[in-house]
């Protein structure tokens, strides 16, 4: 190529705007040793099948070859997977059978190469309104499905939960029975409205603060079952408060892609693991940030890190749940996947705008490892949206 391959971008005055991509990409390496400061998962995304004939309201159809592949590629640099979870669309697209599906493949290749996995169990499979018990037995479910495949449970927040809880105590007895009967350690996670409107008042109550008292009181009454937390609420500061007060040996993985850099370096009193949907597209980098941290180096972390923030900032803008558009994209633009289409049909949620600020977000950043082919990319997907190029 003689010299750069300029793309011309929507520009906020309804004409366009001409972008320079970068030259060279960041450069990260599969392998490495361990991480070993911070237990990391990234929460990946499933690759459509874009040749399948379906329908938004019909069962997901799912390029398996280029999702495992995928999932290859975080465990390449260290990565956990966290299967089967929001970013991979539950209850957007990936219904019970495909995520069970997932599940199964995922673990599988998972043992192939001794990557670490961690699966979402809910209760997607039911119609709204069900009864508790019908909530319950779907959870365990789930949760058999998963252990049966090897994998550490994560117990997702459920919508038939939040429509069928009367009180707190609904709560405290459908996770204390689920955690009375897991075989091993789960994963109990919190997910804010601002991913899922169907989930405000999880916990028994719209007051953050009553409904912390009634998670850390499951929390408590289990001891010995609980690996973990996952916060998704996009509050740094109630997560460290809420961090502060688990008990000995619980963990925290943050879930929050909006301050993940300073919750996962933490503080004289502590600091946050991760599980995180940002991690997807982030990963080589997000790997090569925490292995500096083991170290010691806190600040050579934050340096790699900190920069990152205005694209996941970006990503995750109100709607919150349609991140994984953007995620999608760059996962496309990077060359992990063949096409711009998602389950559901997805690929629309986000305006051509916000999927150029993404480009161009990412591009700076250097993490397309051939950022000509994104440019490339990035300038049919204008075209097609009558940008001309």
């Amino acid at each position: 190529m003689s010299g750069p391959l300029l793309v011309r971008l929507p520009a906020a005055d309804g004409g366009t705007r001409a972008y320079t991509p970068r030259a060279v990409p960041l450069r990260t390496a599969p392998g490495g040793p361990p991480l070993t400061s911070r237990t990391v998962f990234s929460a990946a995304h499933v690759v459509a099948d874009p040749r399948a004939d379906g329908t938004p309201e019909g069962p997901a159809a799912v390029d398996w070859d280029a999702t495992l592949a995928f999932r290859h590629h975080l465990w390449s640099h260290g990565l956990g997977v966290a299967e089967a979870m929001d970013t991979a669309q539950r209850g957007m697209g990936l219904d019970w059978p495909g995520a069970a599906e997932l599940i199964r493949r995922s673990a599988a290749e998972a043992r192939s190469v001794g990557g670490r996995i961690a699966c979402g169990v809910g209760t997607d499979q039911l119609a709204l309104p069900a009864p508790l018990s019908a909530v319950r037995s779907a959870y365990e479910e789930q949760l058999a499905l998963v252990e049966s495949a090897g994998a550490r449970a994560v117990l997702m927040a459920s919508r038939a939960l939040a429509a069928a809880a009367t009180s707190p105590d609904d709560y405290l007895e459908t996770y204390g029975h689920l955690l009375r009967q897991a075989a091993e350690p789960v994963v109990l996670h919190w997910l804010g409205p601002m991913f899922d409107p169907a989930l405000e008042g999880y916990w028994g109550s719209a007051d953050l603060d009553a409904a912390t008292e009634t998670f850390l009181e499951v929390i408590a009454a289990h001891p010995g079952k609980v690996d973990g937390i996952k916060v998704s609420l996009l509050d740094a500061d109630r997560e460290i408060a809420l961090r502060r007060r688990l008990p000995r040996g619980v963990r925290c993985y943050t879930g929050d892609d909006f301050n993940y850099p300073e919750l996962i370096a933490g503080d004289e009193h502590g600091f946050s693991h991760a599980l995180l949907g940002i991690f997807d597209p982030l990963g080589p980098l997000a790997a090569e940030a925490v292995r500096v941290l083991d170290t010691g180096d806190a600040q050579g972390f934050r340096a790699l890190l900190d920069p990152t923030v205005e694209l996941s900032r970006h990503l995750f803008r109100p709607p919150t749940r349609y991140y994984k558009t953007g995620v999608v994209l760059l996962a496309w633009l990077a060359g992990h996947q063949s096409h711009f289409t998602m389950v559901g049909g997805l690929q629309s949620a986000r305006s051509l705008p916000h999927l150029a600020h993404a480009y161009e977000l990412a591009d700076g950043l250097g993490l397309f490892p051939d950022p000509d082919l994104a440019a490339a990319r990035m300038r049919c997907l204008l075209t097609v949206h009558g940008v001309p190029q």
